[in-house]
C-alpha cells in the first residue's frame, strides 16, 4: 500500500501522544505556562510533540517537521516541577530519555520552510479545550510536493457518536491516506479501524454546522448569515479543535467554517488544518478556503495563499461557497 510505513508510524505516534496527554490531563493542576500569544500550553503540549517527533526522527530521519512548539521556555523559564513532570511523562514511553534528549525531540519539530516532503504536527490542537476537559486533538500530517498524503488525528474526548454515546466511549483515532479512504478506531481497545464517510446530504437547508467553540477563532456572525442564506435552522455544534473535521468526515455535520473575523489579518497555520482536511477529503468531502480555492501547503508554516477554511461533506460545498460570498458582500 502507498505510504504503508508512514501511515503505521503516524497512527501509532498520535495514539502514544494521546496516552501521554490523557495522563497529564488526569493530574492537571496549575502547571500551565503562557506562550507569547497568551494561549495556554501545558506539559502535554511539549510531551506530545516530543513523542511524535521522536517517532518521526527515528523512522524518517531526513524528513523535516513543522510543529507548533519549541523547547525555549522549558530551557529557560519553566519551573523545575514542569520540567520534572514532562520528563516523567515521556519516560513512561522512553525510560532512557534525559531532559536534554526530550528538549531535542521537541525541537526536531521547529522547521519552518517548505520542503518537497515534510510533516506538520499540532501536539494539542485546542489547548483551551484540553484545559477545560472538553474536546482537543493531536494532529499529524505528511505533505509531499505540496499535497496532503497521510493524516492521523486523535480526539481523546470524542465519543463514537457525539450525541448518543456515554462518556466512557470517549476517545477516537482517525487515519487517512490519499486515495485510500479514511478510518476510525476507538482508543480504549484494539478493535480494527472501520471506514468512515461523509454524509450524503444534498439539501443545504438540511445541513448541520460545526464551528469553533471560541468566537475569537472564527466569525460566528458571518457563519450565521451564511446559514440563513442556506436555509439552515439547526443551531451550530461548537467544539474545540480538529474534532470538527472528524465530525464532518464521519457524517455528524455537513459544514465546518473557519472564517476570519472582520478587521483581523490572521493567517491560518498549517498544523491546525492539514490532518483534518485530508481526513475529510479521504472520507468523501471537500475542503477549500472561503473563496473555493484549494488549501496551499507550499508556504511553510502558514496558509498564506488562502483566506479561511470551508470543509463540507462534498455535495453542498458549492452552495456553501456561494452563500458565503453573498453574505460577505451584503
Amino acid at each position: 500500500m502507498p505510504y504503508d510505513r508512514e501511515r503505521t508510524v503516524a497512527f501509532r505516534a498520535v495514539q502514544a501522544a494521546a496516552d501521554l496527554c490523557q495522563s497529564v490531563r488526569a493530574d492537571l493542576g496549575d502547571d500551565v505556562l503562557e506562550k507569547d500569544d497568551r494561549t495556554p500550553v501545558t506539559v502535554a503540549d511539549f510531551g506530545s510533540q516530543a513523542l511524535i517527533c521522536q517517532a518521526l526522527q527515528e523512522a524518517f530521519p531526513d524528513d523535516p517537521v513543522i510543529g507548533e512548539e519549541d523547547s525555549a521556555a522549558l530551557r529557560t523559564d519553566a519551573p523545575a516541577d514542569v520540567r520534572d513532570q514532562l520528563l516523567a511523562e515521556v519516560r513512561a514511553h522512553h525510560p532512557e530519555a534525559s531532559a536534554e534528549t526530550v528538549f531535542d525531540w521537541i525541537d526536531h519539530g521547529t522547521a519552518s520552510a517548505y520542503s518537497d516532503r515534510f510533516w506538520t504536527v499540532d501536539p494539542i490542537d485546542g489547548t483551551k479545550g484540553f484545559v477545560r476537559g472538553d474536546q482537543y486533538a493531536i494532529a499529524l500530517a505528511l505533505i509531499v510536493d505540496g499535497t496532503l498524503e497521510v493524516g492521523a488525528l486523535c480526539c481523546p474526548h470524542l465519543p463514537n457518536r457525539l450525541d448518543a454515546d456515554p462518556p466512557e466511549s470517549r476517545g477516537q483515532a482517525f487515519l487517512a491516506v490519499r486515495g485510500e479512504g479514511a478510518v476510525q478506531k476507538p482508543l480504549a481497545d484494539d478493535a480494527a479501524p472501520t471506514p468512515i464517510h461523509t454524509s450524503n446530504t444534498t439539501d443545504p437547508s438540511q445541513s448541520r454546522f460545526t464551528e469553533s467553540f471560541v468566537s475569537s477563532h472564527s466569525s460566528h456572525d458571518l457563519a450565521a448569515q451564511t446559514g440563513e442564506r442556506l436555509g439552515i435552522t439547526a443551531d451550530p455544534v461548537r467544539i474545540d479543535s480538529q474534532a470538527k473535521y472528524a465530525m464532518v468526515a464521519r457524517g455528524e455535520a455537513e459544514i465546518y467554517l473557519r472564517l476570519p473575523r472582520p478587521g483581523t489579518d490572521y493567517t491560518e497555520r498549517i498544523w491546525d488544518h492539514a490532518a483534518g482536511a485530508l481526513i475529510v477529503e479521504a472520507a468523501g468531502g471537500t475542503v477549500t478556503d472561503m473563496h473555493g480555492e484549494p488549501l496551499d501547503f507550499t508556504h511553510g508554516r502558514l496558509l498564506k495563499a488562502n483566506t479561511g477554511v470551508v470543509a463540507t461533506n462534498g455535495p453542498v460545498h458549492d452552495d456553501v461557497i456561494d452563500a458565503l460570498a453573498a453574505a460577505e458582500a451584503a
